[in-house]
């Protein structure tokens, strides 16, 4: 299982969910370019995430993969299961969709120092608020059985487009937990519990698919 934390988030992000996880999966918790310990090249894109979580697996020699992204992490996910489809076995992805159209304004920099690099944040928001939905278009492709959990209204993500998501990736199921963007972080024990009985079944039943999961209050 590979975790994809959040923008301006570390793999301690998942501090809360991980040892659930590492008791069932090997978890290798990556922070992406510019956040944490890894490199901060000063050039940032959703792309080059992606082919620098591709490497990862690659020099790993990982197979299988359950990857799990949140937020911006997420959106690196599903452009990892795009490209490669025989190496994702399952795909979670928390409380976002590929890039819509909107106005996301750059936030002004918190002074003080950072975990991560700062130009993360302007490279990250543009792609953000692309008007094209070029993202979307190759949703068709992902060939995964995949897990999608939104936050629910109160979360600062239109939650209908994670149902129009839902409704394009091929086998997709879409479970609402609403108690916002960071579930989680909100509520780790349900969140590992929706996510592991999820594998669970799917597993179990890899032709028909994962049934839709009631989460608990």
């Amino acid at each position: 299982m590979v975790l994809l934390h959040a923008l301006g988030e570390q793999a301690a992000s998942w501090s809360g969910v991980a040892p659930r996880f590492a008791s069932r999966y090997r978890v290798v918790n990556l922070e992406l370019r510019g956040h944490g310990s890894s490199d901060r090249p000063g050039v940032y894109s959703f792309e080059l995430m992606r082919d620098d979580v591709i490497e990862v697996l690659e020099v790993l020699g990982l197979h299988d993969v359950v990857l799990v992204g949140h937020s911006m992490g997420g959106a690196v996910a599903y452009l990892v299961a795009q490209a490669q489809p025989g190496r994702i076995a399952r795909l979670v992805v928390e409380d976002v969709p590929p890039p819509f159209p909107r106005v996301r304004q750059v936030p002004e920099r918190p002074k003080g120092a950072l975990g991560f690099d700062w130009a993360v944040v302007p490279a990250i928001v543009d792609q953000v608020n692309d008007p094209t939905r070029r993202w979307w278009k190759r949703l068709t492709d992902i060939s995964s059985p995949t897990l999608l959990i939104g936050g629910g209204p109160a979360s600062h993500i239109p939650q209908e487009l994670l149902v129009e998501v839902s409704e394009t990736i091929p086998e997709c199921t879409l479970v609402t937990m609403p108690v916002g963007h960071n579930v989680h972080q909100v509520q780790p024990s349900n969140f590992s519990d929706v996510v592991l009985g999820w594998l669970a079944d799917a597993d179990a039943k890899p032709v028909a698919g994962a049934p839709r999961f009631e989460p608990k209050e």
